[in-house]
């Protein structure tokens, strides 16, 4: 397996299956962890920070879990690279444009990944499509436990799981779903949910994360702390509780745009499936603005020009980096406005 087998599929946290799919996009669980004998990135040197790659590659070589994974030394690869493990969500933007020794290594059918000195040593992450927060709490939390039995990893008996940053200081977790919502967002109603989110201490953020925008009606959220909760405690707590009731309202939502503003619906979904296949230099923002509202058309029964999986190709081939090493060469962004849309328009008129 190689990073260029990975433009092969739309990935497995686009499959667009899994319970409540058609809002919930994928659901994410991460694991903070730091080796005890070495000090936070931080202020490690960069012979600590090469030590600490090694000593955490050299055990996951050695983990039968992992004897098929894709190991990428983000050091040697190229800027379009990084980004499309961006694109994939297999690592983060700070870990894409980082410096110095780091890495992330990736299970073949990429719900497991491990950021080698990220913000701190080692950031392990489960990811499935849809809402499937106990079955990756499974994934991550026996990928964590196989990786203790090499590693020693800082902890406190106070403070649990010693981490680069306070938020994660305990259980070290980080939970997050990225949730399609654009009913709410044309109701104006998607504010109050933010709102609430937020009073709940949660964060809001964009299809990236932090610091990013909620391009295409994608909005990620997670929980912003760990000290003083179980792991299972913040798992039970998105699974049954916070998340169930936001996809209750989307669906309402919907159910409301179908009886009251039925014909403003359809044009919305029609005219963005009509630019999509006539315009002739597209942005990736617009692609995404564009395929929100005809992805809520699918799952309504109101459009069928194409199905699920051709806009999750179209979500996932249109973003920069993908766009790119599927032309095979860089490309400036007029030209990969054109390319865009020639890719669109092609994959349309199949």
């Amino acid at each position: 397996m190689t990073i260029d087998d990975l433009t092969n599929t739309t990935g497995e946290w686009l499959r667009g299956e899994g319970p409540d799919s058609d809002v919930v996009i994928s659901s994410r669980v991460r694991l903070a962890r730091n080796l005890a004998e070495y000090p936070f990135l931080s202020t490690a040197s960069e012979t600590e920070r090469t030590e600490i790659y090694r000593a955490v590659t050299e055990a996951v070589a050695t983990n039968a879990g992992w004897s098929d994974a894709l190991s990428i030394d983000l050091t040697e690869a190229d800027e379009i690279n990084r980004a499309l493990l961006v694109e994939r969500h297999l690592i983060s933007r700070q870990h894409a444009v980082g410096e110095g020794s780091r890495g992330v290594t990736v299970s073949t059918d990429e719900t497991l990944a491990l950021m080698i000195n990220e913000e701190d040593h080692l950031r392990t992450q489960a990811l499935r499509s849809g809402l499937q927060l106990d079955q990756i709490w499974k994934d991550v939390n026996e990928a964590d436990d196989a990786l203790s039995q090499q590693l020693a990893f800082a902890f406190d008996q106070q403070f649990g799981y010693l981490t680069a940053c306070p938020t994660n200081v305990g259980t070290g977790i980080r939970v997050s779903v990225m949730l399609h919502l654009p009913a709410l967002k044309l109701t104006k109603e998607i504010e109050k949910v933010a709102r609430a989110a937020r009073d709940m201490r949660l964060a809001v953020r964009g299809m990236y994360g932090e610091g990013t925008d909620a391009v295409g009606d994608l909005f990620q959220i997670s929980n912003q702390t760990t000290l003083g909760k179980t792991e299972e405690e913040i798992i039970s707590a998105f699974g049954r509780d916070i998340i169930p009731k936001i996809v209750e309202y989307e669906h309402a939502a919907r159910e409301s745009l179908v009886r009251h503003r039925m014909y403003q619906l359809d044009d919305k979904i029609w005219r963005a499936y009509g630019l999509l296949c006539n315009a002739r230099c597209i942005s990736s923002e617009e692609t995404l603005a564009l395929l929100s509202p005809i992805r809520m058309g699918i799952h309504l029964g109101r459009f069928s020009a194409f199905g699920q999986a051709t806009l999750n190709e179209l979500f996932l081939y249109t973003q920069p980096a993908h766009l790119q090493k599927r032309h095979g060469k860089p490309l400036e962004g007029e030209q990969r406005g054109v390319a865009r849309a020639e890719h669109i328009r092609g994959v349309l008129s199949r």
